[in-house]
């Protein structure tokens, strides 16, 4: 037993260090691509082989920034578009999971509600944009509402996908320990299926960001999606790359969100 004992306790360290080492190594490298994709940038901007207002410089859009964080626009126009990925995503999730839950460990609620499903999945969401302007109106409501249409199927489908791929031997296992079917569900399934549905929460809240775009674009006063169309409208190629960048930049932060929201809820996974 002591002999042994060394060796697993080594080889929980060589673990931990490689984790580490791997988030670190990670990191390092995606300071090195961005690094380069910036050099790139501004040596093609700098060379004259791009069209400056076409495809403006680096320094050219850290000045349109900059100048956006001054007068209070970015802010505003960001504070505005986060609040309507944010709630057309919490709607899809409140609405998605329940759903596909009670579709993954019912045969009849699935044979009811799939035909109807997966008539609606290959529907795009900005082909509902005209109803949703005629029935909500041009507000708010309109655009949550598409968001969370966008981001219901990802959410969906990896919700049921999750409780469809539970382990059978986990059920057996615990049937046979005298667990009930409420114990069961809590127990087993949801935590079997729980790293499934965070994928497709993450999934979801991609799609929310493409169908925010797209709903700022035909009816909005404010938000990103308004700021890229003004900005087309004037020519400002700098401002529609500030534009396209900070909505990257709050879906990088939204899914490190959720990646760490997973982490604290699923530790045993990560061990």
């Amino acid at each position: 037993m002591s002999a042994t004992a060394p060796i697993k306790r080594r080889a929980q360290v060589d673990i931990v260090e490689g984790a580490q080492t791997s988030r670190t190594r990670r990191a390092l490298l995606a300071v090195i691509a961005v690094t380069a994709v910036l050099a790139v940038w501004a040596a093609l901007s700098g060379l004259g082989f791009v069209n400056h207002v076409l495809v403006p410089s680096p320094a050219d859009v850290a000045r349109a920034a900059a100048a956006a964080l001054r007068d209070g626009s970015l802010a505003k126009n960001t504070a505005a578009s986060l609040l309507r990925v944010v709630e057309g995503f919490g709607v899809a999730v409140l609405v998605a999971m329940p759903l596909g839950i009670a579709m993954g460990i019912s045969s009849t609620t699935r044979g009811l509600l799939e035909p109807l499903i997966e008539l609606l999945r290959p529907v795009p969401p900005i082909a509902f944009i005209p109803l949703a302007i005629l029935w909500f109106g041009i507000g708010e409501t309109s655009k949550v509402m598409i968001i969370a249409y966008g981001a219901f199927f990802p959410i969906f489908i990896n919700t049921m996908a999750g409780l469809a791929d539970v382990d059978l031997v986990h059920i057996r296992a615990a049937q046979t320990l005298g667990a009930k079917r409420y114990d069961l569900f809590k127990d087993v399934v949801l935590p079997s299926a729980f790293p499934q549905m965070v994928t497709g929460a993450r999934l979801g809240m991609g799609m929310a960001f493409i169908v925010l775009v797209a709903a700022e674009l035909v009816a909005s006063s404010e938000g990103l999606g308004y700021l890229i169309n003004d900005a087309r409208f004037s020519f400002r190629t700098d401002q529609i790359f500030v534009g396209i960048i900070t909505i990257g930049l709050l879906g990088l932060a939204l899914n490190k969100g959720l990646l760490e929201a997973e982490r604290r809820l699923l530790r045993w996974k990560f061990l």
